[in-house]
Order: structure tokens, then sequence, then C-alpha cells
């Protein structure tokens, strides 16, 4: 579990009063907060190795809030974006979040909100960031069994018993359970429910043998 300050805001604002007000509310909550003065001087910075939010303007001089979202969509990054807007900036923000942001706060902002939705933001991250390490190992793992074992896989994710498993494939029971002791220890699981959960974790249809 990571601590508070192995998790980064990143505040992208072009107002500098913001940025100092920010910087102090979420260094009291013991975060590690960099500030950026425009979108373009975030991106040549970012790296994304830790947790992290973003804590964006919408309207800013060059690249808007809503074009930063965009840039980071297309380059793959997936950091929850809490969005501040301005007054009559609403719909803006409202079409933010239907592109995947995390929050939107209105400026002036109530500190207990924006530290709230931070926060939020910052768990979402780390639980984002497990699930893609999960599904990471999985794959490795996966890759790791035989072309037998993994036939083996698919019909027991089909829904085939022992007996069915070894007619279609043309092997005896005795080494279906062979492979089937192989392929639990190599996924590092124990029972067959959770087979099923590290092919769904996979997002993978669960595959019959013809």
């Amino acid at each position: 579990m990571t601590n508070q300050r192995e998790r980064s805001v990143y505040v992208v604002d072009d107002d500098e009063a913001v940025c100092d007000a920010l910087k102090l509310l979420l260094r009291t909550a013991g975060l590690h907060v960099e500030t950026f003065p425009s979108a373009f001087a975030f991106l040549q910075s970012y790296r994304g190795a830790r947790p992290a939010c973003i804590v964006l303007d919408v309207r800013m001089p060059g690249m808007s809030g809503l074009t930063l979202q965009e840039e980071l969509a297309e380059r793959g990054v997936d950091v929850p974006i809490v969005f501040l807007t301005g007054h009559g900036e609403v719909p803006m923000a409202v079409d933010a979040v239907k592109k995947g942001a995390f929050d939107f706060i209105q400026k002036p902002f109530e500190q207990h909100r924006l530290l709230c939705a931070v926060l939020d933001a910052l768990e979402a991250d780390i639980d984002s960031r497990t699930r893609a390490l999960r599904r990471s190992e999985a794959e490795a793992r996966l890759a790791a069994l035989s072309p037998r074992e993994r036939a083996v896989l698919d019909a027991v994710l089909g829904g085939r018993n022992t007996r069915e498993i070894a007619q279609a494939l043309f092997v005896s029971a005795k080494t279906v359970e062979f492979h089937r002791a192989r392929i639990k220890r190599k996924l590092g699981v124990s029972t067959t429910a959770e087979l099923f959960r590290v092919c769904l974790l996979l997002g993978a249809e669960p595959p019959t043998v013809r």
C-alpha cells in the first residue's frame, strides 16, 4: 500500500495564485505536488512512474485543459483528471467527464470538496494500476503454458470434465489430471473457480474445445 508521499498531484493552471493555494492545501495533506503554468509544460515533464492525479484548469492560453485531456488519451495515459472550471464552463466540464474525467469542481472551490476529489482520484489510480499489474502477471503466467496445457485449460474453461477432455484430446484421464495440476501451479491458483477468475481478468471469453 502506498503512502501519501508516494502519490503525486499535478496541478496545471495558468493562474499562479491558484497553483500556490492548491500546492499549500495538498502538501498539508501529505501529498507530493507539482505545479505547471501550461498544458505544454506538463506534457514535457510528465513521466507517470507512480500513482497520481491531475488537477486541471479547463480554460488556459495555448492548449486548453480539454485539449490536454484528449492528448493524454491519444498517448494512452490513463490518469484521473479533476477539472477546475470557472463560471459558465460547466457544460464543457460535463463533456469532459463524459470523455473520462474523474470529476469537475467550480472556482472558487471549497478546499474540503477539492481535497476529497483528489484523494478519491488517487485511490482510483492505485486501483487501476493494481488491476493492470495483475493482468500483466496473469498474461505472463498464461504465456508460460505449453500448447498441451493451454488446450487443457481451454477445455476446462469451456466446461468440460476430465473424461470429456481426455476424449477430445485423445489422451488418458490421468494425463489430463497431470496437466491440470501443472496449469494450476503455473498460474498460481488452487481451484477451478480461480482459473475462471484469471480468464475474466484477461477479458477472455471461456473457449470451447471442438
